[in-house]
């Protein structure tokens, strides 16, 4: 990880923040991100730090020299602080960079092929996870919510979206995925003691389903 300090020694762990601490390497403060990436060899990049035009070429191409499949996320908002397009993700690495950013892009056609990318939004886990907490009447959020949240979402990705470059399901699917997500969270509530409506309904899915508001409205006319 290269933070605010840049990559930390052991001198300085004990200032990092806790959940900074096991990404961080036993190496001398390296300021330029391109030299950072050949020194260590790391497998992903994240950028959410709002500073546009951050992945180089020279950064996602030095990605590329080690990793089948360099993992590029581009997670600043808005477009124009994206640290790379995903054009630039996917022209850089030859097609072979698993990309996701926080701002939609258009699909990217590389070499006869067109690949997808995923945004990588929070309206995708938050609403599940409130739905899911709701209908259990849990009494408290507890980690492993969290990490079925995730789950749940992951389960959602079709082999056909990993073959167009998607690490997420499509969007347009939100409400089922929603649904899913919030069966997942809820049933993890009520594994945990932590749910106060019961009985447990049979089925989670249905029941988040029918929770759900419906934007539908009677035609007076």
């Amino acid at each position: 990880m290269v933070d605010s300090k840049g990559l930390i020694v052991r001198s300085r762990m004990e200032s990092l923040q806790h959940f900074k601490r096991p990404w961080a390497h036993d190496h001398e403060p390296v300021k330029e991100l391109v030299n950072a990436v050949k020194l260590i060899k790391p497998t992903v990049l994240i950028g959410s730090s709002g500073t546009g035009k951050t992945f180089t070429k020279e950064v996602v191409q030095a990605m590329a020299t080690f990793n089948k499949k360099p993992v590029i996320f581009a997670l600043s908002n808005p477009t124009s602080q994206s640290e790379c397009t995903a054009e630039e993700a996917y022209t850089w690495s030859e097609g072979r960079a698993i990309f996701a950013s926080g701002s939609p892009f258009a699909p990217v056609e590389y070499k006869g092929k067109v690949f997808v990318s995923g945004q990588g939004n929070n309206a995708y886990i938050f609403p599940g996870l409130g739905l899911g907490l709701i209908i259990s009447g849990a009494i408290r959020v507890h980690d492993d919510m969290l990490l079925a949240a995730s789950e749940a979402l992951a389960a959602e990705v079709s082999q056909e979206n990993l073959e167009k470059g998607l690490i997420y399901p499509p969007f347009a699917n939100i409400r089922k995925i929603s649904a899913h997500i919030a069966a997942k969270v809820a049933a993890k509530a009520y594994e945990l003691g932590l749910a106060t409506r019961l009985p447990q309904p049979e089925n989670l899915v249905t029941y988040a389903e029918s929770c759900m508001y419906s934007p539908s409205y009677r035609s007076y006319r």
